[in-house]
């Protein structure tokens, strides 16, 4: 199988300009963690499959605006940086 044809039979998931700058702005304030679950997670990647679970929670908690129920979380809602 080719490079390209192993690529196009995953599903990757490209991330937007706005979702970018989050990353970025984790990176600058140092929260290099969060970083790494808003990257997980723009990428179509389960976060809680690579990241403990105690240390997930504790980062949503963190990071998230609002102290609603993180389970109906959008993907869109504001973080805090």
């Amino acid at each position: 199988m080719y490079q390209e044809d192993i690529y196009n039979s995953q599903n990757v998931k490209k991330i937007n300009n706005e979702q970018v700058d989050q990353i970025i702005k984790s990176i600058i304030a140092g929260k290099y963690s969060w970083a790494c679950v808003l990257l997980l997670r723009y990428s179509g990647y389960n976060p809680i499959d690579y990241i403990p679970y105690r240390t997930y929670i504790r980062l949503l908690k963190n990071n998230c605006l609002g102290g609603k129920n993180q389970e109906g979380r959008n993907d869109t809602q504001e973080v805090l940086i």
